[in-house]
């Protein structure tokens, strides 16, 4: 259930990579091979490679897990969310650039600005859902009604509608964050045997029993980044990664 996000700050690289060319991706091979044999996705956020002009090797990583772990799907952590129109050209993006098998995305524009994402059939549409940052709240929490009267927040809402009638070939997933599991439970009694996305355990603070209880033990892709990247930033960093993900995947096992 362990999932792995790659956010390589090159600040936090070891001496070894600073000023490398292709730094970025020789960081995130090392750490995808130390850790491949203990995770069930990886998940790299497009922001760090983006803001580092570092496009090209996010492709190129991508390329290099499926050559290599073809087995481990790919999660393209990128919140897209816009006008069917540009959400067309992100799906491209997605999916045909990057080669990604999911992509997370931002439901707050509706179901239009995710349905060109599920044209590609088989590839996965994570929607955010409950979210792990904490002004979170500021929205997901508010009040809403429909034309049966029924009162629920704005994210059980979400749930409810990417449970059934948004995820029309069952493509859809859900983010829902660790640091809040009475979330995950409303979440899952919701959506039933749905698949999600659970950041927020490690840097965050998230309490892998307590995730792994709400979520029911079922279809989890519990998610942790820094913690496991940045477990050392000296030379010994994939070996200290390893090590981390390992103690991670342990403790995601024994709250099975």
């Amino acid at each position: 259930m362990l999932c792995v996000g790659l956010d390589p700050d090159q600040q936090k690289f070891p001496l070894s990579l600073q000023g490398q060319a292709n730094a970025i991706f020789t960081f995130c091979r090392y750490i995808v091979d130390a850790t491949a044999d203990l995770v069930c996705a990886f998940k790299p956020q497009i922001a760090y490679f983006a803001s580092a002009r570092a496009e090209d090797q996010l492709e190129k990583l991508i390329s290099y897990i499926h050559r290599h772990y073809p087995h481990i799907p790919v999660i393209l952590d990128a919140k897209r969310g816009d006008i069917g129109s540009t959400a067309s050209q992100y799906a491209i993006e997605a999916f045909e650039r990057y080669q990604a098998d999911a992509v997370t995305v931002n439901p707050y524009m509706g179901f239009d600005s995710m349905e060109p994402y599920l044209s590609y059939a088989g590839k996965g549409v994570i929607v955010l859902c409950r979210t792990s940052n904490p002004g979170g709240s500021d929205i997901q929490f508010l009040p809403t009604t429909d034309g049966s009267g029924e009162v629920m927040s704005v994210y059980e809402r979400v749930a409810k509608s990417a449970a059934t009638k948004w995820n029309t070939n069952g493509q859809m997933c859900l983010v829902v964050g660790a640091t809040f599991p009475e979330e995950i439970a409303k979440v899952r009694e919701i959506v039933g045997d749905m698949p999600l996305l659970i950041p927020g355990i490690g840097a965050q603070g998230g309490d892998v029993q307590a995730t792994v209880k709400a979520g029911r033990n079922k279809n989890l892709m519990i998610n942790s980044s820094r913690a496991i990247l940045y477990a050392s930033q000296g030379e010994d960093f994939a070996e200290a990664a390893r090590k981390e993900a390992l103690k991670t995947r342990d403790a995601i096992n024994r709250a099975r």
